[in-house]
């Protein structure tokens, strides 16, 4: 059954606001945090902010110094582990098991951006441990189909998995977001084994986007096809 709409509870609502200051003061006290290309982000309406994925400390770096407050899909593995699964769980992110297909998931992010929220993926799919990015799953290509909405690309550099430990010597890491240009996607009309290369050229080309905002050894796979942003 088609989830009809997306309600947050009151409680998260208010765990929200406490998270996304007490994060965002957190980096800003452990690392130097740059923001560019704000003007970039829709003002109002559904969209699917799509980052790429080294660490642990992607999601609440987008999360917090995003200007509206965002919808999240996170791994569901990540629940089960202390702490990093607490906070999922305050914010209420919505879990997804990598690699099934999920009606009700999917269902579920449709709702979410029927409501004009917009919603943070990672279309690696998972961290790579690495700057050097991993190809997209197919996942992002599918809601990009379906939900119809724009894909803003958003590159972020410095969110190794060692900032902490840099932080912690004083260090103040550089921590950089940049956010490209939405992306509008024109509807796919292949059938069959077309309509799903289809899915992986769009989820492809959002990683060309994202490669665009970021230094060339963060382009990983997609080196030499990054797509330059007019702006940022």
């Amino acid at each position: 059954m088609a989830i009809k709409s997306y309600r947050i509870p009151l409680y998260i609502r208010v765990n929200r606001l406490y998270l996304r200051f007490g994060i965002r003061t957190l980096f800003n006290i452990l690392g130097r945090v740059k923001v560019a290309g704000l003007e970039n982000v829709p003002s109002r309406g559904p969209y699917v902010i799509a980052m790429n994925h080294i660490s642990i400390f992607d999601p609440p770096l987008v999360v917090c110094f995003w200007p509206r407050q965002p919808e999240v899909i996170g791994a569901a593995d990540v629940f089960e582990k202390k702490g990093q699964g607490t906070l999922l769980s305050l914010y209420g992110v919505v879990p997804v098991h990598r690699g099934d297909y999920d009606r009700v998931l999917l269902d579920k992010i449709q709702a979410i951006l029927q409501q004009g929220r917009p919603l943070v993926i990672a279309p690696e799919g998972g961290r790579s441990h690495e700057p050097a990015m991993k190809r997209a799953m197919p996942g992002v290509g599918y809601i990009i189909e379906h939900a119809q909405v724009p894909v803003v690309p958003v590159g972020l550099v410095g969110t190794t998995d060692d900032f902490w430990q840099r932080a912690r010597r004083g260090e103040k890491p550089q921590l950089e977001m940049r956010i490209g240009q939405p992306i509008v996607f024109p509807p796919i009309t292949q059938k069959g084994a077309q309509r799903r290369e289809a899915r992986q050229v769009n989820a492809d080309l959002v990683m060309r986007h994202i490669a665009g905002l970021l230094p060339e050894q963060y382009h990983g796979v997609y080196v030499g096809q990054a797509i330059q942003p007019s702006s940022i």
